[in-house]
């Protein structure tokens, strides 16, 4: 009798320390369900997902969802978010950035053909602040280049293909959300994506053409990640997206292909 009560206790233990770990499991994440299925049912892949195009008076139809879904992200405090992981934050930003991207341009929409449009003489539509987050009212720049590229906590130069600016020439939104647990194959996906896709980047006559992505944020690729210093590192690293030759390798190894930098298509990522 006393074996069958200590086993029922210990039976009983295990499962309030499941439960509190469940709990405590689910308190460092950050449910993005609602914007993953905004993301899967106004966001159309093409060409195997390496350009998308976004149907912005569906997202303007499921304005409520979505400004649901911001209000629940404002929610979020700075002590909750720094509990998380750092996945779990990077996510987190990455989602809010594409959120509230769309958000934006829904102020407009749909008298607009770019989101440059939405900016001011002296002001660009990325230093505008109007997000509340994590306690303060904040602009996408400061969501990009403080929260993201400004901490030293994250120091990824993927997030560059996720991050989405409502243009062409961006790499593809993503049609679904970011999270704590996916990221690392997420972020590795849009990096291949974006690099397979020859309107982007590509060799052209012996020379490596390539997204002005790679000379305004040039800095990130040489910043020591994965061990790489250089530009050329990184892209040596994924030869194979780039569809480069032994000799286009050894070319870059060394640092003495020409790279140029193509024009930036700004008009609206929207559906035709």
């Amino acid at each position: 009798m006393k074996k069958r009560r200590l086993w029922v206790l210990t039976l009983l233990s295990f499962t309030v320390l499941g439960l509190f770990s469940s709990l405590a499991s689910a308190a460092n994440t950050f449910d993005h369900g609602q914007w993953d299925a905004l993301l899967k049912q106004h966001v159309l892949p093409l060409n195997g997902g390496q350009v998308t195009q976004v149907d912005y008076q569906g997202f303007a139809y499921d304005k409520v969802p979505l400004e649901g879904y911001l209000a629940e992200l404002s929610q979020v405090t700075q002590v909750e978010f720094d509990a998380w992981s750092k996945d779990e934050q990077l996510a987190f930003l990455i989602n809010a950035y594409n959120a509230w991207t769309v958000a934006l341009i829904l102020t407009k929409w749909p008298d607009l053909d770019s989101i440059k449009e939405l900016g001011r003489l002296f002001s660009s539509p990325w230093n505008k602040s109007f997000i509340p987050l994590l306690g303060e009212t904040r602009s996408l720049d400061d969501i990009e280049h403080v929260m993201i590229r400004g901490s030293d906590r994250y120091q990824d130069p993927r997030i560059h293909f996720a991050v989405n600016c409502a243009s062409i020439g961006c790499p593809a939104l993503r049609n679904q959300a970011y999270t704590g647990q996916q990221l690392e194959a997420q972020l590795e996906q849009q990096t291949l994506l974006f690099l397979e896709d020859r309107s982007r980047n590509r060799i052209e006559g012996g020379k490596l053409a390539l997204s002005s992505i790679f000379k305004w944020y040039r800095e990130d690729f040489e910043k020591g990640w994965k061990g790489y210093d250089s530009l050329e590192q990184f892209l040596v690293n994924y030869a194979v997206s780039l569809s480069l030759s032994p000799e286009d390798i050894k070319q870059l190894t060394e640092k003495k292909m020409s790279i140029r930098f193509l024009d930036y298509d700004w008009a609206l990522n929207k559906t035709l």
